[in-house]
């Protein structure tokens, strides 16, 4: 099993970071999230941070925080930096590590450079996270069909806000890949509610 594990969605907004939070509590994991664009009052690494409660996971810190809310490659512009991958260093640990992307696979971390070709310069694995919406199955089954063509791995599907969600089924008949978990809608999210949900996740050994 890789010891790296990049977790991406099926775009923005889908619950990736709270997929993560859960994941780094069911596998006692590292996490790292490598760029965040905009919210700079709370990181995400932070948000994490205040969901863990193993004494086992260690958060690494952000290596490239930009201002603006937007496409990362925009937002560097903005703030008149480039983003190089090849400059990105993946924290050292002897710990499984999570690695969030930014968005979708096709968001753009250069010109020519998109978080999909983040994902095969480190040669990583993936965990794809889907949401409950209208239009959710589409977008699910075209990510998985793009990590497909380029021959990435994918462990399996973390859903979020399940309730009531009769698609999850067929997405899963139509992909063959197993479901590492559900989270449901949660009113309110707090390290115990976290630790419920992580309970019920399937183990990284199962996978």
């Amino acid at each position: 099993m890789e010891r790296k594990i990049f977790i991406t969605g099926i775009g923005t907004g889908v619950g990736k970071t709270l997929a993560s939070a859960v994941l780094a509590e069911a596998w006692q994991a590292d996490y790292w999230k490598p760029i965040q664009a905009g919210n700079l009052e709370q990181l995400e690494i932070d948000y994490v941070q205040s969901l863990v409660t193993n004494s086992k996971t260690v958060i690494h810190p952000t290596q490239i925080l930009l201002k603006t809310p937007c496409s990362p490659h925009y937002a560097a512009r903005l703030d008149h930096i480039t983003i190089q991958p090849e400059k990105l260093t993946i924290p050292f640990t002897t710990n499984l590590l999570l690695i969030e992307g930014a968005g979708g696979l096709m968001v753009p971390l250069q010109q020519d450079f998109l978080i999909l070709d983040l994902i095969k310069f480190w040669k990583l694995p993936v965990v794809v996270v889907s949401r409950n919406y209208l239009g959710s199955v589409n977008h699910t089954l075209l990510t998985l069909e793009v990590l497909r063509q380029h021959q990435i791995s994918v462990l399996g599907l973390v859903f979020t806000d399940t309730d009531a969600w009769d698609s999850m089924e067929y997405i899963c008949r139509r992909s063959q890949l197993p479901v590492i978990g559900h989270i449901p809608h949660l009113p309110e999210i707090t390290p115990q509610r976290i630790s419920e949900v992580a309970a019920c996740f399937k183990k990284i050994s199962d996978l």
